[in-house]
């Protein structure tokens, strides 16, 4: 076989390219002595990875260099950012020594590091390491926000040069970066790299999807630009007579907020009409911002007219992540709408940039959104208490809500994420008023504390020194701040509750002869079911465990004893979970890196056929369980468990029939359901399970679920249907509803 063949010397050449063009996009912000620590960082790292090479065969320094350039072009951050993105991975990954780094690059570079480290360590199983290591990285935010720039910067040039992982690692990147650092970047205003982030995910956890949507646009891409060059034509112009100096173009709009349409609203590419967004900036002065923006917004809407239901006014009242921009949606030629965002250079600048734009500009605006944020995040972090995991989802659910403005009774203005209830504004304002909330008076007419508030309501809240926090309020609380005390507040409920549970049990044990030690603890409450000794001592002290049940385990412990130890040996490994299968004719499905036969279940939520894109995820208590790639909890599970995701791929050795839905619409017409159920039945001789139909005034709705073989069965299936007259649409769903 060829060997690979390295030529150190163009190697050498290439690195010094990649470094004096990371110097090149440092420029702006250097200051003096800045380029020789820059030299120095640059040489530690050169250093330290001399001999690691990334899965390309390429040597391992082009990716620091990259992250660093990242870090400086595309976010625009500075000198001590750019040392921390070349030395990012030392620490992990070589001798170096945080006490090092300190020792040559001071306590900040040194701190930032640590939270770009990987926790390391043994872990309790049950516990997720990449949400307890992303929980470490936003500790460090609560200090300095750079950790998570540089973190995302890392994340992009990983995303951007993936193709080289194997596919099971792609997947759990892939879904770790939808489920939260594109989030992040959103939360950031790093919009650019939030998009490019999301489309990159889809192109590994969906790529025919992706690719579809890529080789549409680009079929129909010189159409689309002559179209935005005749509609932006006479915007120019009369900006131009005004006076107004502004810069007119059409940005298109990403593969993966396309496919979000098409998905949301159940429509096929053709019927997605913004596949792009004109956009105007204007340069101007910052007092003159304002006016200028609805200036050349009544330009815009005095040439087309625009949509009423669709000004979005964040100029007025920005984002809580600083975003400032006006949106219309107007009727352009052809009967088409487009969407027009007009800002100013240094809106755009925010929204291009975040963070980083945002401190260049900050004495203007002191008391930001994002300070804001940083400060809620601060809030949520100082609960230690708190489950990694918990702490990931609750954050997870506040990075991508849209907000809404509320007003308190004297009228300052509360921002809250969209679905907020009274009670979480009471918790807003402040933990005691949440805790002791019993009602609300919203615009002065009284509401029960789960009442969805909507923008500009006006909300007075109502307590009792009587009130605690219940279980169910976590059923409909949305904010982390809400969820974390409510969470802390019951713990210390429990936790004084099972002390009681504790004297209980141990009188109980020694009256049946059980030594009280934790061992016996430990087996009691695995017998019970029941996942730690505080949840055993708290149903104790409710009087959910009788004796009866603690005689029924002394008996089971002593039936044990008697048997040989060694059987009884369990292997709580994730190994365990995997049961060879000693001969199953029927077997579709291969899993594990050797692709063996194992015993699966098909997961319900997104019920996979033979055909899908699949991964099989070891759970806890049920094996292993088949996702589709594309399921809707995949990227949590991915991005929480990435480690308990094993490889799975069909093989087509027989015909199994797996229960899918379908979605059909269309016009009302006589036998219109006689014909699809024979098309079904008839045509392709598949049994139906469950049918449901609704007309209304014409239009019909129907879903089945039917019994299909494998997706090239159900793309003939959906494909015969669609013949039918009458029919609009058809879409797959994943289970009844």
């Amino acid at each position: 076989m060829k060997e690979l063949v390295i030529d150190l010397e163009a190697e050498k050449k290439e690195i010094l390219k990649r470094y004096r063009a990371l110097l090149r996009a440092c420029k702006p912000t250097l200051q003096k002595g800045d380029k020789q620590m820059i030299r120095r960082a640059f040489d530690m790292a050169l250093e330290n990875h001399k001999d690691m090479r990334r899965k390309s065969g390429e040597p391992y320094i082009y990716h620091p260099i990259a992250v660093a350039q990242i870090a400086a072009e595309e976010i625009g951050l500075g000198t001590t950012s750019i040392v921390c993105a070349l030395l990012h991975d030392v620490v992990e990954d070589t001798d170096i020594t945080l006490d090092e780094i300190e020792r040559e690059f001071g306590k900040k570079v040194a701190r930032i590091i640590d939270g770009l480290t990987k926790i390391s360590g043994i872990f309790d199983p049950n516990s997720s390491i990449q949400a307890e290591n992303f929980r470490k990285m936003l500790l460090t935010l609560a200090d300095d926000v750079r950790v998570i720039l540089i973190k995302l910067a890392d994340r992009l040039h990983n995303m951007r040069t993936m193709e080289f992982m194997a596919r099971d690692k792609q997947l759990k990147i892939a879904s770790e970066t939808s489920y939260l650092y594109a989030p992040l970047a959103h939360r950031l205003g790093l919009y650019a790299i939030k998009s490019e982030l999301e489309d990159l995910s889809m192109k590994y956890t969906d790529p025919d999807t992706y690719k579809f949507i890529a080789r549409k646009l680009n079929e129909k891409k010189a159409e689309r630009e002559r179209y935005i060059k005749e509609f932006i034509g006479p915007i120019q112009e009369i900006l131009l007579e005004q006076g107004i100096n502004a810069n007119v173009f059409g940005r298109p709009k990403s593969i993966h907020s396309i496919w979000n349409k098409m998905r949301k609203k159940s429509i096929p590419f053709e019927e997605v009409y913004d596949l792009f967004a004109i956009r105007v900036i204007i340069d101007t002065t910052q007092e003159m911002e304002k006016a200028e923006c609805w200036k050349a917004y009544s330009i815009v809407t005095d040439l087309y007219r625009p949509n009423p239901d669709r000004l979005r006014d964040w100029i007025s009242s920005p984002k809580a992540n600083g975003y400032e921009s006006l949106h219309t949606t107007v009727m352009g030629a052809k009967g088409q709408w487009v969407e027009v965002q007009i800002r100013t250079k240094r809106m755009n600048e925010i929204a291009e940039k975040g963070f980083a734009a945002h401190w260049k500009y900050k004495e203007s605006n002191s008391d930001s959104g994002l300070d804001q944020w940083i400060q809620k995040v601060r809030d949520i972090l100082s609960n230690p208490e708190s489950n990694a995991l918990d702490f990931v989802d609750d954050f997870k659910m506040n990075l991508f809500s849209d907000e809404i403005f509320i007003f308190t009774p004297k009228g300052s203005l509360i921002q809250l994420p969209l679905d907020a209830t009274a009670l979480d504004f009471a918790f807003e304002i402040h933990s005691d008023l949440g805790a002791s909330c019993i009602g609300a008076k919203v615009n002065h007419k009284l509401v029960p504390l789960s009442h969805k508030l909507s923008n500009g309501d006006q909300v007075e809240i109502i307590t009792s020194n009587k009130q605690t926090p219940k279980e169910d309020w976590l059923n409909f609380v949305v904010t982390a701040k809400a969820k974390s005390k409510i969470k802390s507040a019951l713990k210390e409920e429990k936790r004084r509750i099972a002390e009681d549970g504790k004297e209980i049990l141990e009188r109980k044990l020694k009256s049946i002869k059980i030594t009280y030690n934790t061992d016996n603890l430990n087996k009691l409450a695995a017998y019970l079911k029941l996942p730690s000794t505080q949840d055993l001592f708290y149903n104790v002290a409710k009087g959910e465990i009788d004796l009866k049940q603690l005689k029924e385990f002394a008996v089971a412990e002593r039936a044990i004893d008697t048997t040989s130890g060694a059987s009884t040996k369990i292997d709580h490994h994730v190994e365990g979970l995997v049961k060879k299968v000693e001969k199953k004719d029927k077997e579709t499905l291969l899993i594990g890196d050797d692709f063996q036969k194992l015993d699966y279940t098909l997961s319900a939520c997104c019920n996979p056929i033979p055909g899908d894109d699949v991964f099989g995820f070891v759970t806890v208590n049920d094996g292993i369980k088949i996702h589709r790639t594309n399921c809707p909890n995949a990227s949590k599970l991915m991005a929480n468990y990435g480690y308990r995701i094993v490889k799975a791929k069909w093989t087509s050795q027989q015909e199994l029939a797996f229960l899918t839905g379908l979605r059909i619409v269309g016009i009302d017409d006589v036998g219109l359901v006689n014909k699809i159920t024979t098309v079904i039945s008839q045509d392709f001789k598949i049994n139906i399970r469950s049918i449901t139909i609704s007309s209304n005034q014409g239009i019909f709705e129907g879903s089945i679920m039917v019994y299909v073989n494998n997706t090239g069965h159900l793309e003939t299936l959906i494909k015969k249907l669609k013949q039918i007259k009458g029919i609009t649409g058809i879409t797959r769903f994943d289970s009844e509803p």
